[in-house]
Order: structure tokens, then C-alpha cells, then sequence
């Protein structure tokens, strides 16, 4: 059985949902599809985006502030369970994660914090100060020490927007770009601290040291079309299931988003 997955950052279903990119989601022949920054709630988009033919959805909207933050996740496969949230109460609240355990696997699909630097300059770097990044730090190892629990019972498969590219080769201007939230050494040593506990960049286990590769580009000065950008979104896995990983891709020639949809196929 081939299972194909999907993970987006849609920034804003709702207005992606207005645009012919969305189009998409029905021609996408995935199994699961996961999306990121929906900023918005069921109840505040039609039924046939909240409940597509074929489809069983799920939803975590953040009860914090309206229109912010928010994910969904979309399968034909029927989970065996689902939980929505950190199991931590001071991470709860802002629609950021979203579990499903299915069969061969469980899966995760996270929006995780950004650093707080949330204003971007001319050329796409983030300024300002970095008012979150205590925040961000604590949820990535909340998510790690609940990633490893669920480990113990079956491998772990996750996807979404980390918010953190990881090498220099993940991002445009690595250089310029050391003192910004989203690549500092920090945040780098996190994501590698917790690779060394078993865990796979299905993109770069498939594609190696391929450069060029992003997945987020600033709106301003035309950034996508001179492909200056980051790879931030992923499919992690643990590394039990690494004979099961057959591709992993990005799909740079989706817009609609900032943000570019990237895939995964498992085959078990």
C-alpha cells in the first residue's frame, strides 16, 4: 500500500479558497493532506471546504485570537484516533498541532511558533525583536518529548511549518541572515538536537545536498520568481520508518500561498 501525503501553509484558507490555485486540492491525488495557518474556524468557511466529498476533516482553530494561526488536516483514511493540541496547557490554544494515529503509523501536522520577529524588510528578513522565541523554544520541546512518548508505541510521521530552516544550504542568504528569527543557532540546534534522536528530512534523504530548494518566499520584491526564499515546511519521520520512505518532494509550482505545498510517499 502507497500512502502519499501532503503538507501546506496556506496562509489564510479562506483567501486561498477564492483563488483558481486552490483547484489543487481536488486534482491532488494524496492520501492525507495536511494545511498550516488556516486563520479561520469551520464556522466561518462553506461546507464543502469543511467537509469535501471523500474526505474525513479535522480541525484545530485557535480560541486565542480570531483569524490567526489554525490547522486542518484532510484523509481518506480513517484515523484511529484524534487529538488535537500539546498535551501542555501553556501550549494549548493557538490552533498549532493536530494528531491522528493511523494504522502504520502516527501522524502529526504542526504550525510552529514563529520567533516573534514577525515584520519583514524589503528583502524578506525578518526584523525586530525576537518577543517569542522563549515561546517557540518551549514548544518545540514540548512537541519533542511528546513526539518520542508516541514513538514508543508506533513510528512517528510529521509534517508542517517549522518555522526554522535548518542549514545554510536551506535558505537564500544564510550569511545575511544568522541574527534573524527562523535560522538562528538556537533554533538550528534544536532542530539538530532533535534529528540526532532518530529522526529523518525525508527531503534530504531522497534529494541530498540538491540546492535551491525552498518551500516560503517573501511577497516583496518578487522573491519567488527570483527564488529567494527558505525551506522551512518538512516531512520528518522516524527513522524506523526509513525502508518505507519511496519519494519526497516541493511543489514550487503551486501558488496561491507564500508558502508551497511539499509531499511524502510511504509505502508499506
Amino acid at each position: 500500500m502507497l500512502i502519499k501525503l501532503v503538507s501546506w501553509n496556506v496562509n489564510g484558507l479562506r483567501a486561498v479558497l477564492k483563488k483558481p490555485d486552490w483547484d489543487w486540492f481536488a486534482n491532488n491525488q494524496c492520501q492525507i493532506v495536511g494545511l498550516q495557518e488556516t486563520k479561520a474556524n469551520p464556522a466561518q468557511l462553506p461546507e464543502e471546504a469543511v467537509n469535501p466529498p471523500g474526505w474525513n476533516s479535522y480541525w484545530d482553530s485557535s480560541v486565542v485570537k480570531k483569524g490567526y494561526s489554525g490547522v486542518a488536516v484532510f484523509s481518506r483514511i480513517e484515523p484511529l484516533r484524534v487529538m488535537a493540541e500539546l498535551p501542555v496547557d501553556e501550549y494549548r490554544g493557538e490552533g498549532r498541532f493536530l494528531h491522528l494515529e493511523f494504522e502504520h503509523f502516527h501522524y502529526f501536522n504542526g504550525y510552529f511558533p514563529n520567533g516573534g520577529a514577525d515584520v519583514l524588510d524589503e528583502d524578506g528578513k525578518p526584523t525586530g525583536d525576537f518577543k517569542r522565541l522563549k515561546y517557540k523554544m518551549g514548544f518545540l520541546e514540548a512537541f519533542a518529548a511528546y513526539s518520542e512518548e508516541c514513538r514508543k508505541s508506533k513510528p512517528v510521521v510529521i509534517c508542517g511549518d517549522l518555522n526554522i530552516a535548518h542549514q545554510p544550504i536551506d535558505l537564500t542568504r544564510p550569511k545575511e541572515n544568522e541574527k534573524c528569527t527562523g535560522f538562528l543557532p538556537v533554533e538550528r540546534a534544536w532542530l539538530n538536537s532533535f534529528l540526532d534522536r532518530g529522526y529523518i528530512d525525508t527531503f534530504r534523504y531522497i534529494h541530498g545536498a540538491q540546492p535551491d530548494n525552498y518551500t516560503w518566499w517573501s511577497y516583496k520584491m518578487k522573491a519567488r520568481a527570483r527564488n529567494v526564499g527558505w525551506r522551512i515546511d518538512y516531512f520528518f519521520v522516524s527513522e524506523e520508518l526509513a525502508p518505507h520512505i519511496r519519494d519526497a518532494w516541493i511543489e514550487k509550482d503551486v501558488h496561491g500561498s507564500d508558502h508551497c505545498p511539499v509531499g511524502l510517499a510511504l509505502e508499506f
